[in-house]
């Protein structure tokens, strides 16, 4: 006798935010992430790899329902060996919140068949309920590497979080979306603060805002500023209180 009820999925996830959002929810789904899946602190499930050299192989025989990965975060050839493999892979795409939040939505309740989470919401409300002129516009450049120097230009996820916190990123016109830009060139730009993340380069007190001299530094959280999951709930609160101390 049927009883009508769904088989729960399984999941394998390549991208950590996604990772910490399917934990967050539903985390007996999840029967697989890569080395760099840090959040939940306690997450205990196969290992497959990092998000650019995913073991294919191995995931195919973990034999997930369904495979979460970015088109940004995850490499073109890998995602086809694993569609060539039989396997379901859902790719997101995240430009800014509103797409995030969309995004989150599909992979949760269609891609996953689970309910819409509370957190999700929590997220919607933190940020809707943000306002941007309690923190005065500054401009800003974004460093996200060294060794060669990146930041952030156009049409990026972390850039749309800080233009909603009042940072306006010099680079936001720029053709590339993570362009190459000397050091030189970045502190000749007349920016009223420089953002350091601590990923996906791990910028520190001792590493990078020396780089900078007589710019207010804001040492930020990568996972607030980058991640879209459960930290975008408490994300304005966490990013505005760095960009508060860098004055």
């Amino acid at each position: 006798m049927t009883t009508g009820r769904r088989r729960t999925p399984r999941v394998v996830s390549l991208v950590p935010s996604l990772t910490e959002a399917v934990a967050a929810t539903a985390p007996e789904l999840l029967v697989g992430a890569t080395d760099w899946c840090s959040h939940p602190a306690d997450l205990d499930v196969p290992r497959v790899g990092g998000t650019k050299n995913p073991d294919t192989a191995r995931i195919a025989a973990l034999a997930p329902d369904l495979v979460l990965a970015n088109e940004e975060e995850n490499r073109a050839p890998d995602l086809g060996a694993l569609r060539a493999a039989g396997l379901d892979v859902l790719v997101t795409e995240v430009r800014d919140l509103d797409q995030a939040l969309r995004e989150l939505e599909r992979v949760l309740v269609r891609g996953c068949r689970l309910p819409r989470p509370g957190w999700l919401d929590d997220a919607a409300d933190a940020w809707r309920d943000l306002r941007a002129g309690a923190v005065d516009a500054r401009g800003a450049v974004v460093p996200v590497w060294r060794r060669p120097w990146m930041v952030l230009g156009r049409d990026t996820f972390a850039g749309d979080l800080l233009a909603r916190l009042g940072v306006v990123n010099l680079y936001a016109d720029h053709p590339e979306r993570y362009p190459r830009v000397p050091v030189g060139e970045l502190t000749a730009r007349g920016a009223d603060l420089v953002v350091l993340p601590d990923e996906p380069y791990r910028f520190t007190p001792d590493d990078g805002p020396e780089a900078f001299p007589g710019l207010p530094a804001a040492l930020v959280s990568g996972r607030h500023l980058t991640w879209y999951g459960p930290s975008l709930a408490e994300a304005p609160a966490v990013l505005r209180a760095a960009l508060e101390q860098a004055r």
